[in-house]
């Protein structure tokens, strides 16, 4: 532990023999051994023995390759395709937050969910219902945020159209702009959480 009371990251070592040696405790590992780390929320990183290079995504993401080739099943083969096709789209860039902040909601409200799971015990039917529920609540945070990136695109479109009509309505009770700085500070205050949640 550090000064401060915080576990210090733990620095995982790669060798080119694809061996793994954990600095704190100064052995060689296993992916085991990773994978109790991050359940026990420990921080670390793993980093090429040779030239420092942060490894760490690909060392997550194979851990997440052998659980699924053990049997464990938890990630769907529609999902996979579907995040295979974001590759070089050009939504790429959206996917990483909105993957966070879809995760970041499910870990908050993961104590609800499993009691109203359990409560569903028996009934598909009500299981179903539940993650379609959280699903569309994902979603609507997700479309939330999207607006915020294309506000002008939906304000422009149609504007030759639709110019006196807007003219037309002062009355409104918000305007675009409004509604736009509300989804700029929403999105702020997400990224805010996001950045604590990384940096803890």
């Amino acid at each position: 532990m550090s000064a401060t009371g915080k576990t210090e990251k733990i620095t995982i070592k790669k060798y080119a023999n694809r061996r793994l040696y954990d600095t704190s405790a100064s052995r060689y590992v296993t992916l085991d051994h990773l994978r109790e780390l991050v359940k026990n929320d420990a921080d670390f990183e793993v980093v090429d023995a040779k030239t420092g290079e942060d490894l760490t995504r690909g060392v997550l993401a194979q851990i997440i390759f052998e659980e699924e080739a053990k049997g464990a099943n938890l990630l769907p083969v529609e999902f996979l395709r579907q995040l295979i096709g974001f590759y070089g789209d050009s939504m790429q860039a959206f996917v990483p937050g909105y993957l966070r902040m879809s995760m970041e909601n499910f870990m908050r409200q993961q104590e609800e969910m499993r009691e109203k799971m359990a409560g569903a015990m028996g009934s598909p039917t009500a299981s179903m219902q539940l993650l379609e529920e959280q699903t569309r609540r994902n979603m609507a945070m997700f479309e939330q945020a999207m607006r915020m990136f294309t506000p002008f695109d939906a304000r422009t479109h149609g504007a030759d159209t639709d110019a006196p009509a807007a003219r037309e309505a002062p009355s409104r009770p918000a305007s675009s702009a409004d509604d736009v700085k509300a989804l700029r500070d929403e999105l702020e205050a997400m990224r805010a959480k996001l950045d604590k949640l990384a940096g803890s």
